[in-house]
């Protein structure tokens, strides 16, 4: 990898990092995580309190301007994404002007965020209803198996199954899963040029957090760390750069 500083206002990310303003900074080498979990991944969330602001942020950091991926009907948000390997992607979600104020909070604290931040990520799943069980009779409780669904800027509608999204497990390291049925994976669409080349995590309790994650099958390496992190190695167009939540 090559060493970088993306830059944004004239200051080195590393600067805005620290200051708070930003949850990213670039790396010129980062540790390596278990193959394993890359094949894992279905997308990592990373949410904006301005959509158009989080779009930016990336673009300055992986030289991509995301993909319009459409409005989430009824919770007042909308996304965009860039593509990070075949069924793989960055999904950079903020508030949608163009809906009501929902009646709650938007998902994923979206409404209290002061700058962009990688906030989780989400494991691929078949079978949710039988998998969530037996989660469940593990210890690990991922919430009720619900229904989503988005329609594309071309008129494509999209509709899968999940776990509940709002469910926070292990401090946001255990993912949800999702499940795409037959729609087309957004993936395919997405703007192309990244790719997540690691992932791995840091917590306090991290034996914890670890077992819950062997229970589930996932891969997911989890080392001892102040506070609980995801990071995420992202390879683009300008550099290879690591987000953090």
């Amino acid at each position: 990898m090559r060493s970088a500083t993306p830059r944004l206002n004239n200051q080195p990310f590393a600067m805005l990092a620290a200051a708070g303003v930003l949850c990213a900074v670039a790396v010129g080498s980062a540790r390596q995580s278990r193959p394993a979990v890359l094949a894992q991944v279905d997308h990592l969330v990373y949410t904006t309190p301005d959509l158009q602001a989080g779009i930016d942020v990336i673009e300055k950091l992986l030289g991509i301007r995301a993909t319009p991926g459409g409005q989430h009907p009824g919770y007042g948000t909308r996304n965009a994404l860039i593509s990070l390997g075949p069924q793989t992607y960055l999904e950079i979600i903020g508030p949608d002007p163009d809906q009501p104020t929902p009646a709650g909070p938007r998902r994923f604290g979206i409404d209290s965020l002061k700058s962009p931040r990688l906030f989780t990520w989400v494991a691929k799943g078949t079978d949710l209803d039988r998998f969530a069980a037996q989660a469940a009779g593990q210890g690990v409780n991922l919430g009720p198996v619900i229904a989503g669904r988005r329609q594309r800027p071309d008129g494509v509608l999209l509709t899968w199954r999940y776990t509940d999204p709002n469910m926070s497990v292990g401090d946001r390291l255990v993912p949800y899963f999702i499940d795409w049925g037959t729609s087309t994976h957004p993936a395919l669409t997405a703007a192309p040029g990244a790719t997540l080349i690691g992932l791995r995590a840091e917590h306090p309790d991290a034996a914890r957090i670890q077992t819950m994650l062997r229970r589930l099958k996932l891969e997911l390496e989890v080392s001892v760390g102040p506070k609980p992190s995801l990071i995420a190695t992202v390879a683009g167009k300008k550099s290879v750069v690591e987000l953090r939540n």
